[in-house]
């Protein structure tokens, strides 16, 4: 029986279903860094495997423990074994402290900006004029610094792994991080390839903490941390290899036109140079994840903003790099657009 107009309309009608799940997406973040930093998911994977052991573990009332129990299960971050609680197969990889795959420290990343994203409005409303400087990255403290970077590192070794697949440098001699935070690409590189040397340029506060990363993978003789503002400073000469990842949409066209001019001046010949970044389509219309890390520098109100993939490549050939070209890295999320000096 053929559906009537009325009903036909009321299917192809909207609904609020996917704007209520956006308007109330941060209750989902805000439990999940709950548990992250209550450590359910560790606790779990150590034996607390019901909810009682487990609410005992966490230090929780029943009341609250039951709770965040339930949401865990809601949210299908764990689940029920028969009368024992399990992880779920992403919890169980990367939210147990302890293992090498732990990226807790990455979904507590963005938590200090978590009052600042409820103002957001207000923020866009005001008429100050944006500055080059991020305040996430500059005039920081060495503790305020080590927090940030062991949360990137804790998902940058895995980047620097990825950018090895694609990148060989079995006869490359310098690989030159711009920005490189832990140096998690440098550390990687250097453990593949044992003749491979490695500078990662940072900001004063940040130089400590980097070096406490390559101490940690006994690469001190053959990574250097060295001080340097790439806004700024110049870049040592002669790498054959540079990366700058994870800091386009902190900066703005100039700034990042100006940095990969710098790079090329300052590279070997023949070098390749691979800009890894939050980037969008062509015609600035998605994916999701780049506009947000774009809107984000509003709160730190810097000329930061969502670069898309044709301005990318745009700053590569403007510089004089060849080749120019651009690959999904991690699908809709980052983008490596690279090009040979």
């Amino acid at each position: 029986m053929a559906k009537s107009a009325g009903a036909a309309e009321r299917e192809q009608r909207p609904t609020t279903r996917r704007l209520q799940q956006m308007v109330r997406a941060y209750r989902e973040s805000g439990a999940l860094m709950a548990a992250v930093e209550l450590g359910l998911f560790t606790h779990i994977a150590g034996g607390a495997k019901d909810e009682a052991a487990l609410t005992r573990a966490m230090g929780l009332q029943p009341l609250h423990g039951e709770r965040i129990i339930v949401a865990m299960l809601g949210l299908g971050l764990i689940v029920r074994d028969g009368a024992k609680l399990a992880l779920a197969p992403d919890t169980e990889r990367f939210l147990v402290k302890g293992r090498p795959t732990y990226a807790g420290e990455w979904m507590l990343f963005t938590k200090p900006d978590w009052n600042e994203w409820g103002r957001l409005a207000d923020i866009l409303r005001e008429q100050a004029p944006p500055v080059l400087e991020n305040k996430t990255v500059a005039n920081i403290t060495i503790e305020e610094a080590r927090r940030y970077h062991r949360g990137t590192y804790s998902i940058g070794r895995g980047a620097g792994r990825l950018f090895l697949n694609h990148v060989d440098m079995t006869d490359k001699k310098l690989l030159m991080d711009i920005g490189g935070g832990s140096g998690a690409y440098c550390i990687e590189a250097c453990k593949r390839y044992p003749n491979l040397r490695a500078v990662v340029l940072e900001m004063p506060a940040v130089v400590p903490v980097t070096e406490e990363f390559i101490q940690e993978n006994g690469l001190t003789d053959r990574i250097e941390a060295r001080v340097c503002d790439f806004n700024v400073d110049p870049f040592p000469e002669g790498a054959d290899v540079a990366v700058m990842a994870s800091n386009l949409p902190m900066y703005g066209r100039e700034a990042i036109a100006a940095v990969v001019a710098k790079a090329h001046a300052a590279m070997a010949p023949g070098g390749s140079f691979h800009l890894i970044g939050e980037a969008l389509d062509a015609d600035r219309s998605g994916p999701a994840d780049p506009a947000m890390w774009g809107l984000a520098q509003a709160i730190n109100n810097t000329t930061g903003i969502a670069h898309s993939v044709a301005e990318v490549e745009g700053y590569l050939s403007d510089a004089g790099f060849k080749n120019v070209t651009t690959s999904e890295f991690i699908e809709g999320i980052l983008q490596r657009t690279a090009g040979v000096k």
